[in-house]
């Protein structure tokens, strides 16, 4: 990363100073508008921010700061910067992050990646741990709400990768979400997005403005991640007509299609599902509902079952599916669950993982 406007002073401000930074007009706007969204959104009053030591994470916590000092006194962020370990740099950039936020007496902690790391699907990897770590925060210090600072490049981003990797309906409308929920190792977790609908130009100033300080990371100019490869395709559409509007329009008629096909898959659910001793005993009539309607539902089930974080991959899905309507009997496992057909009935039950 290459750091950011490093001729910061060396001043410790308190809650006055950040207070009185609100008096810039263009910051007071932007706080403005993410205290509307902040207080639209459902949240306890101990609170994990992500920190990246990019621009709209360290805007991020002043924000946040700065609600707490004017709105709820009640509220305690903590703030989580997640070092990866992937670059030799990494450490020395994560406690200059750290450096930077003690002079503000905001205190950051920073956890880090341990063991082997991957060679392939490297930044998807490394956003399941990141999120892994922060989970494992929160269910320490019984923390149930996360913020994160994605905000509306990321929004486009995520849309057009989703839309390569062909996900239907739920995939390309779940990002848009300004809140969601999690259940890790059976705590409820709700990750929050303040910034979703925010111009990244907005917090790039707010971090110049109030740290002096932020960093880059080189990575976001490597053309070998997907991400990169979009953004600057997305700086192309943007040229022909693309704005934030218009592919708001279309993430609400796609969340609204899928709201209604989670109600289907509910009813499904609900009708056709009984759960006994620790089974869910599914009938035929399950299965003559729409292939998406009966994906939906089985994962929902499997996930129960099974009490893991993520249903079971796509492709492994369908064809269990597919075996199901066709074979009158056999038995499997999928996503540590056993599942068991048997004539026109389905038996889901957990698998028992070994001791040893």
């Amino acid at each position: 990363m290459k750091k950011k406007s490093l001729s910061a002073k060396k001043t410790i401000p308190n809650k006055f100073d950040f207070i009185k930074i609100l008096k810039n007009r263009k910051i007071f706007e932007t706080y403005k508008e993410f205290a509307k969204e902040f207080e639209s959104l459902n949240f306890s009053n101990k609170i994990a921010v992500a920190i990246s030591g990019g621009p709209d994470s360290i805007a991020l916590s002043f924000l946040i700061s700065c609600y707490r000092f004017k709105k709820n006194p009640k509220i305690q962020p903590f703030f989580y910067l997640v070092d990866h370990g992937l670059r030799q740099e990494s450490s020395k950039e994560a406690k200059l992050v750290k450096y930077y936020f003690k002079q503000k007496k905001m205190n950051l902690k920073i956890l880090k990646w341990t063991g082997k790391k991957p060679i392939s699907n490297l930044q998807g990897l490394a956003r399941q741990i990141r999120y892994s770590l922060l989970f494992n925060q929160c269910k320490k210090y019984k923390i149930s709400t996360i913020l994160t600072a994605h905000h509306q490049d990321d929004l486009y981003e995520t849309f057009f990768s989703r839309l390569l990797r062909g996900s239907g309906t739920e995939g390309l409308a779940s990002f848009a979400e300004k809140e969601k929920k999690f259940v890790f190792r059976g705590n409820s977790i709700i990750i929050l997005r303040p910034l979703i609908r925010f111009n990244k130009e907005k917090l790039k100033y707010i971090a110049r403005k109030v740290f002096n300080f932020y960093v880059d990371d080189p990575s976001n100019e490597m053309e070998k991640f997907q991400r990169v490869r979009l953004r600057k395709l997305i700086s192309k559409f943007k040229n022909e007509g693309l704005d934030f509007n218009k592919l708001t329009l279309t993430l609400n008629n796609l969340a609204s299609s899928n709201k209604t096909i989670n109600d289907i898959v509910d009813k499904n659910i609900s009708e056709n599902v009984n759960f006994q001793k620790n089974k869910y005993l599914i009938n035929f009539l399950f299965f003559l509902y729409p292939n998406e309607i009966v994906f939906r539902s089985l994962s929902v089930l499997i996930k129960k079952i099974s009490k893991k974080d993520y249903p079971p991959r796509g492709k492994k899905l369908s064809k269990l599916i597919k075996e199901l309507k066709t074979i009158n009997q056999f038995k499997t496992t999928l996503g540590g669950t056993i599942i068991e057909k048997i004539q026109n009935s389905v038996v889901l039950t957990q698998e028992k993982t070994k001791k040893r």
